[in-house]
Parts: structure tokens; sequence; C-alpha cells
């Protein structure tokens, strides 16, 4: 019988070298500073490309208006937007869309107002629809000096939630006992936790609602 002690199980396994692996204060102050970075030239080159994407989108808006139904199908073919006009109604009352268009806050180009264009029809007697997403400088910005790319701390701190003020407008519907909002409002979830609507309603209330959980705005900005 050998004289060798036998080893408890779990013994010979290698201590995990990723535990207990912490960050220090310096090397995180590092990584903070890159990331900073990183943002800055991010944004230089999104104001870049949106500069030089303008003159390309104006190229094609001119085209577009061409296309009979451009717009009604391409809003259509995005499976977000056409959930939001699920209702056939709206759906008719869109077909009338002709143009769309954004238009960027030369100040701020992250905030922008979105343009719809209709000829005439027979639910409102509105020939722009608009929606706007204004930027609220924040306190102490105006006071800031830009740098030598025009950029500012405030630009560099830019948060959606807290700096952008969306607006609504009141829809002159032809018919306002059968206005589209109306037959189809936004329903809100009665659990007070929840940011989603129960129902969405008419795509409509996109314009008459300031508030836009289901990110209508972005999916058309982009």
């Amino acid at each position: 019988m050998s004289g060798k002690k036998r080893a408890s199980p779990g013994a010979d396994e290698e201590k995990n070298p990723l535990e207990g692996v912490e960050l220090s204060d310096g090397d995180a102050k590092k990584l903070q500073d890159v990331q900073k970075q990183i943002e800055r030239v991010d944004l230089l080159i999104e104001r870049h490309s949106q500069q030089q994407l303008l003159p390309v989108y104006e190229r094609r808006r001119a085209v577009v208006k061409a296309i009979p139904r451009f717009w009604p199908v391409a809003l259509m073919n995005n499976p977000l937007i056409s959930f939001q006009a699920q209702h056939n109604i709206d759906r008719i009352a869109l077909s009338y869309l002709e143009d769309l268009w954004v238009t960027r806050d030369p100040k701020e180009p992250r905030c922008f107002t979105i343009e719809f264009y209709f000829k005439q029809n027979p639910y409102f007697t509105d020939s722009v629809l608009k929606k706007e997403y204004k930027y609220i400088l924040p306190p102490g910005a105006a006071d800031e000096t830009p740098d030598a790319d025009g950029l500012t701390p405030s630009m560099l701190d830019f948060s959606w939630e807290r700096d952008v003020q969306p607006s609504a407008i009141k829809i002159n519907w032809k018919d306002p006992q059968n206005a589209l909002t109306k037959l189809h409002p936004r329903v809100e979830d009665e659990d007070e936790e929840s940011d989603m609507p129960a129902e969405a309603g008419s795509f409509f209330n996109f314009f008459e609602i300031a508030s836009d959980p289901f990110d209508v705005s972005q999916t058309v900005n982009s």
C-alpha cells in the first residue's frame, strides 16, 4: 500500500487569474481621457459628414420628388414606421405625402426638425407637418469659448435626454370629430413604471404628442 497521501478534490485546481483584478484610479482616469478624445473625434467626423452629405441629400430630394409615392412606400417598407401606421386610414393619409426633409440646428446638428410635406388631402389643411427636436443650451454654455475646431465642453457633454426638447403641434383637421388622432389615440400603459404606451394609436400622434417613445424620429433621421 502506497504511503502517498490522497489530495482532496479541487486541491490541484489552479487559482482563477482574473479573480480580484481591479482597475486602478490612474488607469481609469487614462481610459476616461482616451474615451473623451474618441467622442471628440466622432463628433468632428459626424459634423464633417453632415456638411458633405447635405448637397447629396438635396440632389436626392430632387430625384425622389419625381417618383410617385416614393416616401409613402419607403416609410411603409420600414418595420417600425409600418407598425406605427398600422391603421389603414393612417396609410391612406400618408399616401398624400410627397416630400420628407430633415433640417439640422446650425448650432447643434445633432438636433433637427423633421418636415413632412403633403399635397392636398381630405384629412387636414396643413401642407407641412413638423416635429422639432430643439436644442436647450445647458447652464453656462453661453459663456464657453469654442476651441480651434469650434467645439465647446458642453458639446462634448451632450445628452439627448437632458439637452433636447421635442415639440408637439396641433394638426388642423378638416373634420375634428374624425381626426385620426381622436379615432386612434395613444393609450398610456397603466403601469407607471412602463415607458411605453399600451397602444400606439395613429401614426399622427407622433406630431401631436411631444414624447416619442418608439424613436420614430431617429428612424426617420437615419
